[in-house]
């Protein structure tokens, strides 16, 4: 697959995919970084010290057991006989439980008594005190079938297994990554327990690891995946935030080779959809790992169906991504820690599982990075799809094949048409918002200058004088005036 696809903007540092130990090799983001060998080397470093640390949690619980039991006998020795019924009972009750899981691994068990021995096999542990859902009964009969077929291997495998699940009882309030930890030193201990004393071989081996996983992981599963005390929900909406942003993301952009006008190609793109978010409805990581499997290969056979090619690893990794934007699955993040954190390694180290999710992991960090330069846009146009003020024109009309539907092509024109439209009037509102801040700033600017004026030339107005008397007013008394004209007659 190539790291770095001009053609496709798809741009990946060859730095960033180098194992985080040094040693040359690719690291895989579903290994935190490291190489497949660096990977295992880490795990068999802390194997050691895991095991110490149980066996002395072991040891503990043991003495505080004892010690518990030597206390109660001391204050009951007035009543002996009460508690040595009660010893008795409890023997008994032990001795039960030991011969009825020895039942369930023999060949000569009757008919008759699989019911009772089932029924007892499904009776949680006192330790664990919790009530099993009808699916962790289910996986739990299937578990102890499946173990009938192995006799002596099948009764040191459950016995291991219950041990475990104790052990994990009282590591919930550990992180996370302490949990994960132990449960891969558990994975590694049984499968070479197997494969060293069993002489078990190595096809049945990964069939019986299957089984481990399933059975341990459906009871662990509400305790270990998305937990409080991780960031994985706060990662989840971030991402889903981000797919949704992306919505206007074409497959022409990523250069996706699927066309979905072919009926065959669009069933192909709807079942990829459908498996990449039925993943997160299982509760075991093979089963999520499965999903993200049949996903996969829906795409490799749309792209087939779109070439009449095979596809190749170039074709498929812009696809996936398309199907990601597409469908944008829920709780992504935390699915995919979920699988890193308590899948069986090899089943990731190896094997097209483990190819198809190392992809997943890539196109989600591809996701999380998508620029401008990522699709070949500029970066206005890139922040304008984004804040949705416009979006991505489409098909244009002369490109439609002759066999299209004549409504779908009158949709796209109308849409075009309506595009145009907000283009122009989102011009004459800028326009408009542009010439009434102008009148504002005119307006201002007339009021400052009118203001300056003013103090630069005060108006003053001197107090009013004693009026004077109209000419054709009638009081004359303090008149001035010289007396009026007589007519005169000159004779002549």
């Amino acid at each position: 697959m190539s790291l770095k696809s001009e053609r496709r903007g798809i741009h990946v540092d060859q730095s960033e995919l180098l194992c985080k130990k040094g040693c040359g090799y690719y690291g895989n983001p579903a290994w935190q970084g490291f190489c497949s060998k660096c990977w295992r080397e880490e795990y068999q470093k802390a194997r050691q010290k895991q095991i110490q640390e149980d066996w002395e949690l072991a040891e503990r619980l043991q003495r505080e057991e004892e010690e518990a039991f030597a206390s109660s006998q001391s204050s009951q020795g007035a009543q002996s006989l009460t508690f040595s019924k009660f010893e008795e009972k409890k023997t008994n009750e032990k001795t039960r439980k030991v011969t009825t899981v020895k039942k369930f691994f023999s060949a000569s068990s009757r008919v008759g008594s699989k019911k009772a021995e089932i029924q007892e096999a499904k009776a949680p542990s006192p330790s664990i005190n919790r009530q099993t859902s009808i699916e962790t009964d289910r996986v739990s009969k299937e578990f102890i079938e499946f173990l009938k077929t192995f006799h002596k291997t099948g009764q040191e495998i459950y016995k291991q297994t219950k041990m475990f699940l104790e052990t994990m009882h009282y590591k919930r309030d550990l992180s996370i990554e302490e949990q994960s930890e132990c449960t891969q030193d558990f994975y590694q201990s049984v499968a070479e327990k197997m494969q060293t004393r069993g002489k078990v071989p190595p096809e049945k081996v990964e069939k019986i690891m299957d089984q481990i996983e399933k059975y341990i992981m459906t009871r662990l599963y509400k305790y270990v995946f998305c937990p409080e005390t991780t960031d994985d929900e706060k990662k989840d909406l971030a991402i889903q935030k981000r797919i949704r942003a992306l919505h206007w993301v074409t497959p022409q952009m990523l250069c996706v080779p699927v066309n979905e006008e072919i009926p065959e190609v669009s069933d192909m793109v709807v079942k990829a959809i459908t498996d990449i978010i039925e993943m997160d409805s299982k509760r075991v990581p093979r089963d999520k790992l499965a999903c993200i499997t049949r996903c996969s290969k829906h795409i490799f056979n749309a792209i087939k169906i779109t070439k009449n090619e095979p596809a190749s690893a170039d074709d498929f990794l812009p696809t996936l991504i398309y199907i990601v934007l597409k469908g944008n699955p829920p709780r992504l993040q935390s699915n995919i820690q979920y699988i890193t954190r308590f899948c069986n390694p090899s089943r990731l180290m190896t094997g097209e599982d483990g190819y198809y999710f190392t992809n997943l992991c890539c196109a989600v960090a591809f996701i999380e990075k998508l620029d401008a330069q990522s699709l070949n846009l500029s970066q206005e146009d890139f922040d304008r799809y984004m804040s949705g003020q416009t979006s991505p024109r489409k098909q244009e009309p002369e490109s439609w094949s002759p066999d299209a539907c004549l409504g779908v092509k009158q949709m796209y024109k109308n849409l075009d048409l309506l595009s145009q439209l907000n283009e122009r009037q989102e011009r004459i509102m800028s326009e408009a918002k542009k010439l009434e801040k102008d009148l504002i700033d005119w307006t201002d600017g007339i009021a400052k200058e009118v203001q300056d004026i003013v103090e630069k030339y005060p108006l003053e107005i001197k107090p009013a004088t004693q009026p004077l008397a109209a000419i054709d007013s009638e009081n004359v008394e303090n008149d001035k005036l010289p007396p009026p004209l007589q007519p005169q007659v000159y004779a002549g």
